[in-house]
């Protein structure tokens, strides 16, 4: 009779120990970080079509340069997946003659772009972003839709799920985004 009990603690406590194992990944998943898969080639060579990212959710200051995913609350009504080129505050110019990308009077030196950005939409430049915004591009600026057209604009932070930490799949391709 004393071993069936105590192989009923025995089960009990794996039985817990595991329930609050699920639920730690699930808070975890929920708050913490999201699997998201790219669509489109606007942020190549970064990124391809397919891929899967995952994306912290957004806990600290937004950075340049970071990827960031926007979701459905843009006026563009799809998630996208871009990269932070100015925070609220920030002037972007762009001369689409010579394709270069400037913040407040810097030429940004952009080694991750597939082509220099010689494609405009319907955005005047120079532009400063709004406080509480951001500018994004994609990579491949021939062929993303970005803050450049009116469409997307900039971003209200508060429609940002997070940053791109870390690419899952395809496995030969895993690892750190920058």
């Amino acid at each position: 009779m004393k071993s069936e009990k105590k192989r009923a603690g025995e089960w009990f406590e794996w039985y817990d120990a595991l329930v609050t194992a699920l639920a730690a990944v699930v808070v975890i998943f929920l708050f913490g970080v999201r699997v998201v898969t790219v669509s489109g080639s606007s942020m190549e060579p970064t990124l391809a079509s397919g891929e899967s990212v995952l994306v912290q959710t957004l806990t600290g200051e937004i950075e340049r340069g970071d990827i960031v995913v926007a979701d459905s609350y843009t006026s563009y009504g799809d998630p996208i997946i871009k990269r932070v080129i100015g925070t609220g505050g920030d002037v972007i110019d762009i001369d689409f003659a010579t394709g270069t990308v400037t913040r407040n009077g810097e030429v940004l030196q952009e080694a991750y772009i597939s082509a220099p950005t010689t494609t405009g939409y319907d955005v005047a430049f120079p532009l400063t972003v709004p406080q509480g915004q951001v500018f994004l591009m994609g990579d491949n600026r021939p062929r993303s839709k970005d803050s450049r057209s009116s469409e997307i604009g900039c971003v209200d932070e508060r429609a940002l799920l997070g940053k791109v930490v870390l690419r899952i799949r395809p496995l030969e391709r895993f690892g750190a985004i920058s």
